[in-house]
């Protein structure tokens, strides 16, 4: 079963001291405050790398096409190995019978382009060789074509391939900095067997005559809020409204999706 999540452990910025912590254990926590912090905010932030292999599903009629699946449908699941995808007659020249293609439609919208390799030669970047429309139409601008056909049992470092590697994802906002540290300081403390900012279960406690209220954890977590400071403003600023995921649209009469080699 494949385990979908962020890609990579975001960036932090410790608000408290870590110089006699083990590289295990931090790596651990920021690694968790990650996880949790991905999901409260709507499981929205981070970019991962896809190796896209574009390919014309004519160049593998019958058991082929079945053996390898339906097209990758991008973002929804990230980062994950290397995906491939119908090349469709999206903007050819003359008829629509594919016999040219300057343009093509990524799976979904990207980031922004790492690579192109045609015959496992990268192709120049900077606009001389292709641009990026509307973050979803890759378009040739040095007069050449598309390959409409791409070897799929080859890596695509070797002749007769072609890929696209792409970023996709929402960049992380700045503030998820201060609140990942603030998180992964707290699960720090905890793993250390001492006491965390707010206590779990803890609602009130009564010392020498002072009475101190906590807020229900469990209640805030329910909220998608955590009772920490810097993690609650990210949340509020990012999440308001405590969605689970990112909205998604679906075309029911559309083909079935599924990721090659899984």
């Amino acid at each position: 079963m494949t385990n979908f999540g962020p890609c990579a452990p975001w960036p932090v910025r410790w608000n408290c001291d870590v110089s006699t912590e083990s590289p295990t254990a931090t790596g651990i926590a920021v690694a968790s405050a990650t996880e949790i912090l991905w999901a409260l905010s709507g499981r929205r932030f981070g970019t991962c790398q896809v190796t896209l292999r574009p390919c014309r599903r004519s160049c593998y009629p019958g058991q082929y096409w079945s053996s390898y699946g339906a097209p990758w449908p991008g973002p929804s699941v990230f980062g994950y190995g290397q995906g491939w995808f119908d090349l469709q007659c999206g903007d050819c020249i003359g008829t629509c019978s594919c016999s040219r293609v300057f343009q093509i439609e990524l799976p979904a919208p990207v980031s922004s382009i790492v690579s192109v390799k045609i015959d496992g030669t990268p192709m120049v970047t900077g606009g001389a060789a292709y641009r990026v429309d509307d973050n979803r139409f890759l378009v040739r601008t040095d007069g050449q074509d598309w390959p409409l056909c791409n070897d799929l049992s080859k890596d695509d470092t070797q002749a007769g391939t072609w890929s696209v590697t792409a970023l996709y994802g929402e960049d992380i906002p700045a503030l998820a900095q201060p609140a990942v540290g603030q998180m992964a300081c707290e699960i720090l403390k905890s793993m250390a067997g001492q006491d965390c900012m707010l206590p779990a279960g803890l609602t009130q406690l009564v010392r020498e005559g002072v009475t101190i209220s906590y807020p229900d954890i469990g209640a805030l977590w329910k909220q998608g809020r955590t009772g920490l400071y810097l993690v609650d403003a990210f949340l509020s600023t990012t999440n308001p409204s405590g969605l689970r995921r990112r909205a998604k649209t679906y075309r029911v009469d559309g083909p079935s999706y599924r990721r090659a080699g899984t």
